[in-house]
């Protein structure tokens, strides 16, 4: 993946991260993603930092989603 497109999927997750938390009225936890300092318009930053970046707040978001999910039921045969 080039850095551009690197960068254009970091702002797109972060757009996804921040809508999810409006919809699920929650907060994201970025501690990792936050520590990087790199943001969408850090243009400067190498390849490699956004590609930490994306992982981080990827983890980020759907360990929050991981939360808010219902346990699964186990599939029985009555």
């Amino acid at each position: 993946m080039k850095k551009q497109e690197l960068i254009h999927l970091h702002g797109l997750l972060a757009e996804v991260c921040n809508h999810y938390e409006q919809m699920a009225d929650c907060t994201v936890e970025h501690a990792e993603y936050t520590e990087l300092g790199v943001r969408p318009t850090s243009i400067h930053k190498s390849k490699t930092d956004h590609k930490a970046a994306v992982f981080a707040i990827a983890d980020g978001i759907t360990e929050e989603m991981e939360h808010e999910a219902e346990p699964a039921v186990s599939a029985t045969a009555d």
